[in-house]
């Protein structure tokens, strides 16, 4: 199992919809919209690497109000 910190901008206004909408992925674990230099921050996982990538690209980046994700794989060194 992977997982990763997804940091997400919106739209001004569009947080708090992002993170709902966000929430009801498959995979996501927790998405919260929060205040600094990013919207929303959401915990995902997936089985591999590549599938969360797939994740990330093909459901995430496709909610309306997005405008940049950074993506932050979990490693446990």
């Amino acid at each position: 199992m992977v997982q990763a910190y997804i940091l997400i901008q919106t739209e001004v206004g569009k947080a708090s919809t992002v993170a709902e909408v966000i929430g009801k992925i498959e995979g996501v674990i927790q998405a919260e919209d929060v205040t600094g230099p990013y919207d929303v921050i959401v915990r995902a996982q997936a089985d591999t690497v590549d599938e969360l990538g797939r994740m990330v690209v093909a459901k995430v980046q496709r909610v309306e109000g997005i405008t940049r994700t950074l993506t932050c794989p979990v490693v446990h060194i």
